[in-house]
């Protein structure tokens, strides 16, 4: 009376969910979700009937097939399952979740494995942007363990370099989408900036914080998560998003000065609550807006060049590191490209099983 779903269970990064073969999912995107919700067990915010883990950064799913792109080899397209509504996000993109996609395309025969290191072409269907994955493969097997530390993952693993290429215009093909380096809305000043995410990035101090809080105590603002929402949904519009009341697209920063001996300090918000360490794509973006005179970021970042070439962005978990290969001219910045070292864990293979009135292949 249920249907067996192959799929491998993984960290990647800081987030954790099912990685499946497309071909193993319904074509119909509708019956899909469906199934992607039974998998997850939403709408509940335990998800008590399925293996999501009730937290934004647990209700993630990445969808895995070969590329008909001249580049890439493998297609990754994520999916965000809402816990306590029933939704399936293909809007954004999880820079996380990516890391573990290019050990899964490799452990499924999608990419031929290569001594030492295999490099994986990725082409993020969610926002059509270009990645590479460098993924250990001595001895002709994907690697796991290694002493790579990401913050906000306990313990080590093998380093997953992350080249990021076509970033910059995600969804909106600009990097500035409402055409100014700073609005003003609701009298807070924002700089609307889509590179890898478009995001809406603001000064904590103009909303009345420090910008080092913890996540908990962001997340228990209920004034200020509904003022930042207000916000957020003007910005959509500015920014050509449409209505994105019932999108996670755009991503909300709330960033001050370094407070340690990093180049920025973020609060990443997913939208709707604080993210427990920092999305990848979030990072890019954070760090490019830190990079980019006139912006909001601009003046309180570090950096070690004009342009930086690295960008360590501070978090409620520690940090992330960001390198950067941009390129200024007087004041136009160009984002060539950017990178971060992420880790991924195999945690389980085998089915996932749906009760057959949601699908019966």
């Amino acid at each position: 009376m249920q249907t067996a779903i192959p799929c491998v269970f993984m960290r990647g990064g800081t987030s954790r969910g099912p990685y499946f073969l497309r071909s193993n999912l319904p074509g119909d995107v509708e019956v899909r979700d469906r199934v992607l919700l039974a998998v997850m067990g939403s709408p509940d915010k335990r998800q008590i009937d399925g293996i999501g883990g009730a937290t934004t950064l647990t209700s993630k799913v990445a969808m895995i097939s070969p590329s008909d792109h001249p580049w890439a080899e493998v297609d990754y397209l994520f999916a965000q399952v809402e816990i306590e509504r029933a939704f399936v996000d293909t809007a954004p993109s999880c820079g996380n979740i990516l890391a573990g996609v290019g050990p899964f395309a490799i452990e499924k025969g999608l990419v031929p494995v290569q001594p030492d290191t295999t490099a994986v072409r990725i082409r993020n269907v969610n926002t059509n942007s270009l990645i590479e994955a460098l993924v250990q493969t001595p001895d002709g097997t994907v690697q796991y363990d290694g002493d790579a530390c990401i913050d906000g993952v306990p313990g080590t693993a093998a380093p997953i370099t992350l080249n990021f290429r076509d970033i910059v215009g995600s969804k909106t093909g600009k990097l500035l989408p409402t055409g100014e380096t700073t609005d003003v809305v609701d009298g807070v000043e924002i700089t609307c900036i889509d590179v890898a995410m478009p995001m809406v990035i603001m000064r904590a101090e103009q909303l009345g914080k420090t910008g080092y809080e913890t996540k908990d105590e962001l997340d228990s603002d209920m004034e200020l998560l509904a003022r930042m929402e207000k916000i957020r949904r003007q910005a959509g519009q500015m920014m050509g998003l449409g209505d994105v009341s019932e999108s996670v697209v755009p991503k909300v920063s709330l960033v001050a000065a370094p407070q340690k001996s990093g180049s920025i300090s973020s609060r990443y918000f997913v939208p709707h609550a604080c993210h427990a360490a920092h999305a990848v794509t979030g990072a890019i973006c954070v760090s490019c807006c830190g990079a980019l005179r006139g912006s909001v970021a601009y003046p309180l970042a570090t950096r070690e060049s004009e342009p930086p070439t690295r960008f360590l962005v501070e978090h409620p978990s520690g940090s992330i590191e960001v390198s950067l290969d941009l390129s200024l001219n007087g004041n136009v910045l160009t984002v060539n490209s950017a990178g971060v070292v992420r880790t991924a864990r195999k945690l389980f293979e085998g089915a996932v099983y749906v009760p057959e009135a949601i699908w019966s292949p």
